[in-house]
């Protein structure tokens, strides 16, 4: 676990995603791939967060509300 970041935006990111999981099918989606790759809980939930941390610096570049609509794809998981 990374000790040189803010404690309280770790914890949000960790809810964010683990509620993006659980909510929303892509993400779902995308967990299942990644805990059938291998990963353990929190390296899955850390992957979903750098996902959700890439849109929403896209949304701030763009000036964009998010749109779950806009970059629906089948979940990439890389295998090797």
């Amino acid at each position: 676990m990374r000790r040189g970041c803010n404690p309280r935006l770790r914890y949000a990111l960790y809810h964010m995603a683990r509620v993006a999981m659980q909510r929303e099918a892509y993400f779902g989606g995308v967990y299942a791939a990644l805990r059938a790759k291998g990963q353990r809980h929190g390296q899955a939930l850390r992957n979903i967060g750098d996902r959700l941390l890439r849109i929403l610096i896209a949304m701030l570049h763009d000036r964009t509300c998010y749109d779950a609509t806009r970059s629906r794809r089948e979940p990439v998981v890389q295998m090797g």
